[in-house]
């Protein structure tokens, strides 16, 4: 069942195909009441859209004489953030994300003006967007359901597929939702555990929405929670790195805030965890920067270890 807001717009969009409709022939078309009706052609009135009402037999509603919703108009740049917008949206792992955009796509470019449309048209077919790609879902109707929730302020239970403990029940809070890395994260209170925790949606299945509501504190962040997280995971190896770059390459390449780096003569600290160093090592290598490794030394034997299984590839 479609919400009150879409059955609204499909209100507004019968009176402007038909022109004059009976109220009975609107509340069978939507699967509501006459009342439910008036109610809605009080929000089109409340929200501007003059509508016309006719009493007796042959009566109904009708917006008034020449009245037609005018144009989207959106600037050069407005009109490039939407486009770029939803050259993205098709990256972020949503199995159904294909027919939604192209639907949202087709939507805007029917009541765009012809020149903004060419623009639309223009970059959807030369401009790519390529984010990370995850892991594949388990539930495709978990990120959906979880932004009704954080919405709602609606408490969710699901299963979390722990690699170490396989599936356990949980139930939480949804605070908020983060895209990181190719990845999906869900930030909450967890009832289970009494605190706050992250969860990987590609590792949840059977998300339900649950009658408890809740308050999120004032001011919660999901994306600085997640980042704060990551830097304070407990492991077994203490790392520290000076990366000979800016605050903006730096955070661009681990995915931190500015702040989680402290400015040093020769570029910035980096201080974390880690319980592999044999994969910290991997993921270091990567960086389009020069870095120094200050500890630990087990961390320089890795990065040595991988430099001599590269070199040996060359022979």
């Amino acid at each position: 069942m479609s919400g009150p807001t879409t059955r609204v717009l499909t209100v507004l969009e019968l009176l402007q195909t038909h022109g004059q409709i009976g109220g009975a022939e609107l509340a069978e078309r939507l699967g509501v009441d006459r009342r439910t009706i008036r109610r809605y052609i009080t929000v089109l009135e409340d929200l501007g859209i003059p509508v016309m009402t006719e009493q007796g037999r042959y009566g109904g509603y009708r917006l008034v004489a020449g009245f037609k919703l005018p144009p989207m108009m959106f600037t050069e740049e407005e009109t490039l953030a939407v486009s770029l917008g939803l050259l993205a949206a098709r990256q972020l792992g949503l199995t159904d994300a294909a027919p939604a955009i192209a639907s949202v796509q087709a939507k805007l470019e029917r009541v765009m003006p012809a020149n903004l449309k060419k623009r639309v048209r223009g970059v959807s077919e030369t401009t790519r967007v390529i984010l990370p790609r995850g892991e594949p879902s388990l539930d495709d109707r978990a990120l959906q359901t979880l932004t009704v929730a954080t919405e709602a302020m609606r408490s969710v239970g699901f299963t979390y597929h722990s690699p170490k403990q396989g599936g356990i029940d949980r139930s939480v809070d949804p605070y908020g939702l983060v895209f990181r890395q190719g990845r999906w994260y869900l930030t909450g209170f967890c009832h289970l555990r009494q605190a706050m925790r992250s969860f990987r949606l590609d590792r949840i299945s059977n998300v339900r929405l649950l009658t408890p509501t809740f308050q999120r504190p004032s001011g919660f962040d999901a994306a600085d929670f997640l980042s704060e997280s990551f830097m304070s995971w407990s492991g077994t190896h203490e790392v520290a790195l000076v990366l000979h770059t800016n605050h903006e390459s730096a955070a661009a390449v681990f995915g931190f805030c500015a702040e989680g780096f402290e400015q040093c003569d020769d570029g910035l600290l980096f201080t974390t965890q880690t319980d592999s160093l044999e994969w910290f090592a991997w993921r270091v290598m990567h960086l389009p920067f020069q870095f120094t490794v200050l500890k630990p030394d087990g961390l320089k034997d890795a990065l040595r270890a991988h430099a001599t299984r590269l070199l040996a590839c060359c022979e």
